[in-house]
């Protein structure tokens, strides 16, 4: 990996002066970016996926949404559809995307779209009659067409933005320098137990005088179908057929996985094919099969409602979550 990494590095030095320069027109305006009056919140990493935006846009809409007329908008990646489309009852995943349809599905009270052009997005918002009070922007670090009023990068624990190098030698998208566009870093999928040093060592190592915070996946004691849920206690011995398409699932395979269990793994944001649907029930374990809840609103037409369970996930703040959502709820007040 080392070697075919260094054969890549002229390759990464090019993409790095690309990105480089683009940003670089954006930050003295010969590429503009537009503002709005409303409150918009990206967020995103500089990493290839695997940092848990997903959990991270739910938690800020339990936190906003009892309070605010809350938005997301998101590109829909790799849905089979074109330019803006607001979630409606007759939306699917395949027409949104996984994780918007995800979105939908958990939060109906929210309005969910989703545009590869995000500022037409924005616009087609804010002309709803009742039009967001904040805009979550999810996976939209790199949109600098649209300016956010609040930017939130994540970097995961084991893979951190400032450990990394940029593609296709790494897995930056764009110079670990881009970080400076952050107002607030969040460090996710750490252990549960990270002692104050290990998190002071880490600070000092990303380098920025950020809020950096610090926080773990926590998955649901349940899982779950469209008819009943099921104790993961109940289920951890039973032989069952654990089916992740995402882009790190290890830690979902060893919170659920025994040694008799049958396990796929498939790309994130995975379109199953009417093949591979087939060869996921003909296993041997087709009587109960545990899927992620990102891979499971794509699955959900095509097995049977007794067989299908997905598990969910949540973010948990390490410490201070009081302050991140004190730091959230002050940038909506102003």
């Amino acid at each position: 990996m080392i070697f075919f990494r260094k054969i890549l590095f002229p390759f990464a030095v090019l993409y790095g002066w690309i990105t480089q320069l683009r940003n670089f027109l954006y930050d003295i305006g010969i590429f503009k970016s537009y503002a709005f009056d409303v409150p918009i919140i990206a967020v995103g990493n500089l990493s290839v996926g695997g940092t848990g935006k997903t959990p991270q846009i739910e938690y800020l809409i339990r936190l906003l949404s009892e309070k605010y007329r809350v938005a997301t908008l998101s590109r829909g990646y790799k849905r089979q559809s074109k330019g803006f489309i607001l979630a409606n009852e007759s939306s699917t995943a395949n027409q949104l995307g996984d994780e918007p349809y995800q979105f939908f599905i958990k939060f109906p009270n929210i309005h969910v779209a989703v545009d590869a052009n995000r500022r037409n997005g924005i616009e087609q918002l804010l002309s709803l009659p009742d039009k967001p009070e904040v805009i979550l922007l999810d996976d939209a670090f790199q949109h600098r067409r649209v300016k956010a009023g609040l930017y939130i990068l994540l970097t995961a624990y084991d893979d951190l933005f400032c450990d990394d190098f940029i593609l296709p030698a790494g897995n930056l998208r764009e110079s670990r320098s881009g970080a400076k566009r952050s107002d607030i870093i969040i460090v996710t999928k750490c252990p549960e137990i990270i002692l104050p040093q290990e998190r002071e060592n880490i600070k000092r190592k990303i380098g920025l005088d950020k809020p950096i915070f610090f926080s773990s996946i926590s998955y649901d004691e349940n899982i779950y179908s469209k008819k009943t849920s099921i104790k993961v206690s109940e289920i951890r011995n039973v032989n069952k057929l654990l089916l992740a398409g995402i882009a790190k699932p290890q830690s979902f395979l060893n919170y659920l996985k025994n040694d008799n269990d049958t396990v796929m793994v498939f790309p994130d944001h995975h379109n199953f094919t009417a093949d591979e649907i087939l060869t996921i029930k003909s296993k041997d374990t087709v009587n109960l099969i545990v899927t992620t809840e990102k891979d499971y609103v794509r699955l959900k037409d095509s097995i049977s409602d007794d067989q299908l369970f997905y598990l969910p996930i949540k973010i948990s703040f390490i410490s201070n979550q009081t302050i991140f959502d004190s730091s959230i709820c002050n940038y909506l007040s102003n």
